[in-house]
């Protein structure tokens, strides 16, 4: 028996190889006590598994004689061992790998000419890397890193697939790669970049499309400014605008809708559709999946452990592709990459504003109410219609850059005085996360959250349905100064959550998040709003994002940094529909995971919800709804104009004169006029309803006045 489960062991060990991942930041032989090699039992039987002595800057793991015990993992106090257990298949699918015991990326995606590549995937999981391999600034090792192969080794190995002629052409036209970087902040510390925007763009201009890019991006009030001094929108558009207008072979975007709007993001992405000709590449990087939905014409997935090892699936459509992402689970190769389906329906219910209103007042006690207020900054000037939220409850504001979302947070938050209707604001405890982080602070994670938040972080509840799910854990004994993006968002988010208050404001939660914690981090959120009875005003340009977090929808238009007014809040329908109807945009609802998709420009999908006047589809029956109401509203301002010309002013039943001059049928006219009428009936019973429930009282009252003005009419 022993011997047969050793043969099990052996065959079970085969089928797998290991990586052992050593993070040089976190390793310190000179302060560990080389836990790892002491404890380690191949070292203890007379191998060389783990070399590392204290003068050693990082200690090195053979992946070959480490047997996956585990022992090295626990006992090293500074968490800078992982190790992990990969199919064997994988072994010969090795593209690259930086160095021992580092990231390894397996596969490569395949670009199409003619067509856009989209890549999805978390952060650290080779996105970048395969777009340097594939741009030719990267070449591939194989794995080989100590005696890397040469090129014709490396087109040897891709024989037979399509990567093989790409990198032949690659070779052998040489072909010419633009890419648009990732941190677009990089660009204004450059000195190359230094310079006037409009002298930058028409120096690289060889397509002769200059006043095309500053057309379709918005850059004509920028062409005079200096690159040092523009925004994070106008940098990311400038940059893209750079990468437009140069005649390449291969263009590549990382992640180009990171500080834009709505409306910009679809711009950019029309731009980038713009570049395909039967010729050349496109590859597109994005973690927000509507737009990458909307740019992409074939996906490829990427999954993996960030920072350790990725894999690159096959190509797929554009749904399907973002679908397997989202389930967590690749069909093709029966493998499963994440234990949860990332799955969120909208919120549905939300049909009509005022039976919203209705329902939710019976439901939740607390109503606050805020004042029609204008706010004039400089030449801009906001004027906020008046509104009401209840806790429980979730604001989206929805609008442009430049119309006022920020402003609005912080007349809310107190921080702000509005020039009128501020005396009539409510009095609520605040927790505010703000758009842009700089932080100051120079210690731990674990320090600033002690600071600001004393023990209530360690609630086991907050830890629970916050820190875990943020992942927060594992950046504890980070320094503040020394987090990402993505980890100081996650730290921000955590901070505002942690403090109590009356309202949440929290401005573009989703920056510097991947697709992935995106979606993490809206839970998060809705989950804690809705568990503590709290209420929350968010600013969110991430479509997916907004519609999954918004109860009700603030709908911001205007003029830009000039002249903007907001609307009250109203539901989540009617709202989107205000909002996608400004940007001439439809969305449609996928069946398997129900994320919203963009349907493509004049598509007949898209061009049916706008017959219909349904921007923000939720459910398939809603278009045959929206068109009959429509219909009706038409055919009877028809039918008046009509009656009105022919002298009458006003249908009546047995007038078919009038109805043959409105140009309606006499059975069409009734039948509009019976579901008018059945419609009426349903709001009356409705009423009633509501009477009944408020009590007996008022029908008694009713009662006697109606006795009373019976008696004065007799005498």
């Amino acid at each position: 028996m022993e011997e047969k489960k050793k043969e099990k062991r052996g065959k079970e060990s085969e089928d797998k190889t290991r990586i052992a991942i050593v993070n040089e930041d976190r390793c310190k032989p000179k302060k560990c006590g080389l836990q790892c090699k002491i404890n380690c039992p191949v070292n203890k039987n007379g191998k060389d598994c783990i070399e590392v002595v204290k003068k050693s800057k990082v200690s090195f793991i053979s992946e070959t004689l480490c047997i996956g015990c585990g022992i090295c993992v626990k006992k090293c106090p500074f968490d800078a061992i992982n190790i992990i257990n990969l199919p064997k298949n994988l072994k010969s699918e090795t593209t690259h790998r930086y160095g021992a015991n580092s990231f390894k990326l397996h596969r490569l995606p395949i670009p199409r000419s003619g067509e856009v590549l989209g890549l999805v995937g978390t952060n650290g999981i080779g996105k970048s890397t395969a777009l340097k391999i594939l741009s030719g600034n990267l070449k591939p090792n194989l794995g080989n890193f100590i005696d890397p192969p040469e090129w014709k080794d490396i087109l040897k190995y891709f024989r037979g697939s399509e990567l093989q002629s790409f990198f032949t052409k690659l070779l052998e036209d040489n072909l010419r790669a633009v890419i648009k970087i990732q941190y677009v902040d990089d660009v204004a510390k450059q000195k190359k970049a230094q310079g006037i925007v409009g002298k930058k763009l028409k120096a690289a201009d060889k397509r002769k499309v200059l006043e095309e890019a500053v057309d379709i991006l918005d850059l004509g009030n920028v062409l005079e400014r200096e690159v040092k001094n523009l925004s994070g929108g106008e940098l990311q558009r400038f940059i893209i605008g750079m990468v437009y207008v140069q005649q390449a072979n291969i263009y590549m975007f990382d992640e180009p809708s990171s500080y834009l709007d709505v409306k910009q993001r679809l711009k950019a992405a029309r731009a980038i559709r713009q570049l395909v000709t039967h010729d050349n590449y496109v590859i597109v990087v994005e973690h927000d999946l509507s737009i990458l939905d909307y740019l992409s014409d074939f996906v490829c997935c990427l999954y993996g452990t960030p920072g350790a090892y990725g894999v690159v699936t096959m190509p797929s459509s554009v749904k399907e592709g973002i679908n397997i992402f989202l389930a967590g689970f690749v069909p093709s190769e029966n493998l499963r990459f994440r234990k949860t389906e990332l799955t969120f329906k909208v919120s549905t219910e939300k049909k009509d504003e005022e039976e919203e209103e209705s329902k939710e007042v019976l439901k939740k006690q607390m109503v606050y109410k805020y004042p029609e207020m204008t706010k004039t900054l400089g030449p801009f000037s906001l004027k906020v219609s008046p509104g009401s939220f209840t806790n429980s409850e979730i604001v989206v504001m929805l609008g442009e850059n430049g119309t006022g979302k920020s402003t609005l947070i912080h007349i809310l938050a107190g921080m702000m005085k509005p020039d009128k209707g501020g005396d009539e604001m409510p009095q609520l405890s605040i927790s505010i996360k703000p758009q842009k982080i700089a932080p100051k602070f120079t210690e731990s994670v674990r320090s600033l959250l002690d600071l600001k938040l004393g023990s209530k972080w360690n609630n086991p509840l907050f830890k629970t349905e916050v820190l875990k799910p943020l992942d927060i854990e594992s950046v504890l004994d980070n320094n503040v100064q020394t987090l990402s993006g993505g980890e100081l968002q996650r730290v921000a988010l955590t901070l505002a959550l942690g403090k109590p208050c009356d309202i949440y404001l929290i401005d573009e939660p989703s920056a510097y998040l991947d697709s992935e914690q995106r979606i993490l981090a809206a839970k998060v959120l809705k989950r804690w709003i809705m568990n503590t009875k709290r209420s929350a005003f968010i600013v969110e340009h991430d479509f997916i994002m907004a519609s999954y977090l918004a109860d009700k929808v603030i709908v911001f238009d205007g003029t830009p940094a000039k002249e903007t007014f907001c609307t009250s809040p109203e539901g989540l329908v009617s709202g989107m529909n205000r909002f996608l109807k400004m940007l001439e945009i439809t969305f449609r609802r996928d069946p398997t995971n129900f994320r919203p998709r963009i349907n493509k420009y004049k598509s007949q999908k898209d061009q049916e919800q706008k017959a219909s006047g349904c921007y923000f589809l939720v459910d398939e029956s809603m278009i045959e709804k929206m068109a009959k109401e429509r219909e009706l509203k038409k055919a009877k301002a028809k039918a008046e104009k009509e009656a009105k010309k022919a002298g009458g002013g006003v249908i009546k039943e047995e007038d078919k004169e009038k109805i043959e001059k409105a140009g309606l049928d006499e059975e069409e006219l009734k039948k509009l006029e019976e579901e008018e009428d059945a419609k009426y009936n349903s709001d009356e019973e409705a009423k009633d309803d509501a009477l009944k429930a408020k009590g007996r009282k008022k029908k008694a009252n009713a009662k006697k006045r109606r006795e009373i003005e019976e008696d004065d009419d007799l005498v």
